[in-house]
């Protein structure tokens, strides 16, 4: 799958991949801003995608939990176990029971900690990406995996995160013989804190998960 390309062939082509100026959340129909709600949302969303599953299922239950009117840690937080474990259900969750008690408990904690915004885990944490993995870790339902997909998103934002890129992502760099690192990926991409490198990735992701390989280099 990979092909042989010059360096400027390779930057030629990242721009065409980026060019769309969305990442992977925001085209499944998260938005992604720097305010206490859409990161919250953002992190349900990398659990969610984090669990074995499809993941266009998983962002199909993230909607639903949006729509539903938890689109934030306090709202979060006010709903109960059973309507959790309802909406989850509906959604086709076999683990939704155990997933409502995940989200109830992150809601909780983001409230309790973060007075449910992220951002403070940010400030908190120093502006330093090492020491805000270390925290998010720490919450309910997260752990690198996850973290490697909340940054994938909130790299556009938070200029400490670049570079990131998540597995699904770095599959695509390698078979489409862009890279096999973020590090790498920057470079093709021109910055380190620019919002192409999280198009780029997001692109990339996307790629992966719809097998559109042939597609793009056709």
């Amino acid at each position: 799958m990979a092909t042989t390309m010059s360096v400027e062939d390779k930057k030629r082509f990242v721009r065409r991949l980026a060019g769309s100026g969305r990442g992977f959340a925001d085209q499944l129909g998260f938005r992604v801003t720097n305010n206490p709600a859409a990161l919250f949302q953002l992190l349900y969303l990398s659990i969610l995608l984090g669990r074995p599953g499809d993941p266009r299922r998983a962002a199909q239950t993230a909607v639903a939990l949006r729509d539903r009117g938890w689109d934030s840690a306090a709202r979060m937080s006010r709903s109960t176990q059973e309507s959790r474990a309802a909406v989850l259900r509906g959604c086709g969750r076999r683990d939704a029971d155990e997933l409502a008690t995940t989200l109830g408990a992150l809601a909780s904690l983001v409230g309790e900690r973060y007075h449910g915004d992220l951002r403070r885990l940010r400030t908190m944490a120093g502006y330093n990406a090492a020491r805000e993995r270390d925290r998010l870790d720490r919450l309910p339902g997260v752990d690198d995996l996850v973290v490697d997909l909340f940054f994938r998103e909130v790299q556009a934002l938070w200029r400490e995160v670049p570079p990131s890129a998540d597995r699904r992502a770095l599959t695509a760099a390698r078979k489409l013989g862009l890279g096999r690192t973020a590090d790498d990926l920057a470079a093709l991409a021109g910055s380190r804190e620019s919002e192409k490198l999280a198009w780029l990735v997001g692109a990339l992701a996307m790629v992966d998960l719809d097998d559109t390989y042939h597609q793009i280099t056709t």
